[in-house]
């Protein structure tokens, strides 16, 4: 005789436990974080853009001094075009986490690459842009600023520029270093 307990002889299917399923309200949230992400990496892209765009554009004629004629002026034009390339194939990888709800590499993989470059070129960043300020100040000094004023004004809003790029970059630091701390305590890139 066939026990009443089991609907009519037929088994159950065990339950199967999707460990990536969130409630909607989970996912809007994931959704909210990574948009600021974006925001983030964003600003950090469009201000490393333009200080590398002042700063290769400032010359003034053959007789004002050109920016590639100072090492210091070098290593921010570059710091700062190395970071916009960085910024820009992270927003990509942003918008595509965005769209389909999964990293470009995988987990463990992106959270530990995101901190560790996010890391490294925010402190590039600021030694290049610390570099250009006492570039700066040293040319304010002498006559260099003096015959060629828009030169030295030019420098200085790049070097300007450099660090708000540094400071949104840091931002996207400490989110990433967020995004690691939860991974190593949860086993997921976000706190839920």
């Amino acid at each position: 005789m066939r026990s009443p307990h089991r609907n009519g002889g037929l088994e159950t299917p065990p339950r199967v436990h999707d460990p990536h399923f969130h409630s909607t309200v989970s996912v809007q949230k994931l959704r909210r974080f990574n948009t600021i992400i974006f925001v983030f990496r964003l600003a950090a892209f469009s201000f490393s853009l333009a200080a590398a765009v002042f700063m290769l554009t400032n010359y003034r004629g053959s007789n004002s001094p050109r920016w590639y004629d100072f090492d210091a002026f070098r290593f921010v034009l570059a710091a700062n075009a190395i970071v916009a390339l960085y910024s820009l194939f992270e927003m990509g990888a942003s918008v595509w986490e965005i769209s389909r709800g999964v990293t470009v590499l995988p987990e463990i993989l992106q959270v530990w690459f995101d901190f560790s470059h996010d890391q490294v070129f925010a402190y590039l960043l600021l030694s290049a842009n610390s570099a250009g300020t006492a570039l700066a100040r040293a040319l304010r000094g002498m006559d260099t600023c003096t015959s060629s004023n828009a030169f030295c004004i030019q420098s200085n809003i790049s070097i300007a520029l450099g660090f708000a790029g540094f400071v949104f970059l840091g931002l996207s630091c400490l989110i990433s270093g967020f995004r690691v701390v939860c991974f190593i305590i949860n086993g997921s890139r976000f706190h839920l």
